[in-house]
């Protein structure tokens, strides 16, 4: 990792300007009309914990270089590893399951679509990386990275299951009532939690890799002390 605080306060107050104007600029602010449903969506969500999480360690960093506090900009490095898994399902899903069904529209490679869903992801890995300190998680960490989104999807389905309509299908003229297809009970049915259970089986294999590749950081000083003894 690296231990220089300035380095990681430019990289977090940089990355904290970036994500929230691509956030700004997905909610319509930056071309004069607010568009309050676009928050209703687990990208918009996702992106604004993402955002909390960098103001957070900015605050965090700048203050431990006023008050000379502490050797390294590591802060809260279980969290931070869940922040990114969340936002990484955003990164994931988006390209992989829904940009099939949007080949050649312009709206693919806008400031706003591209920040929310491919470089505030990166972004928020990357400071992970960088600037995280290894050997800090545990291993019921692994399930606490599905927390947000089950609440999202729990959430989610009131609001749909309440009324409330989306938008209105171009292919079947009927109300679209849950954001993502393949949680939309009304036309795909059970087969919506054979897709949520994937999903889910996917956060827990990352959220997994995330922890055995930490715990082999922490093993390997142990190792090399006594292999040097």
């Amino acid at each position: 990792m690296i231990k220089d605080k300035r380095a990681a306060l430019a990289f977090r107050i940089a990355a904290t300007l970036i994500a929230a104007a691509g956030l700004l600029d997905l909610l319509g602010v930056f071309g004069g009309a607010f568009h309050p449903g676009a928050l209703l969506y687990y990208t918009a969500q996702s992106n604004i914990l993402v955002i909390v999480l960098l103001v957070i360690l900015s605050a965090r960093t700048a203050a431990g270089l006023i008050n000379g506090a502490g050797i390294t900009p590591s802060y809260y490095p279980r969290f931070e590893m869940i922040c990114v898994i969340d936002i990484l399902l955003t990164f994931c899903v988006f390209w992989v399951l829904l940009v099939p069904y949007m080949a050649g529209e312009y709206y693919l490679w806008t400031f706003s679509n591209l920040a929310v869903h491919a470089i505030t992801p990166l972004l928020c890995l990357l400071d992970y990386i960088l600037f995280s300190e290894s050997g800090r998680l545990k291993r019921r960490d692994i399930f606490y990275v599905a927390v947000f989104p089950i609440c999202y999807v729990v959430y989610s389905s009131i609001i749909g299951l309440s009324g409330y309509v989306y938008s209105i299908s171009q292919a079947d003229g009927k109300p679209v009532r849950f954001p993502y297809f393949f949680f939309d009970f009304d036309r795909i049915g059970a087969l919506a939690f054979a897709y949520i259970g994937g999903l889910l089986v996917f956060f827990f294999g990352i959220g997994w890799l995330f922890y055995h590749l930490d715990s082999k950081v922490r093993r390997a000083p142990a190792t090399e002390s006594t292999s040097s003894d």
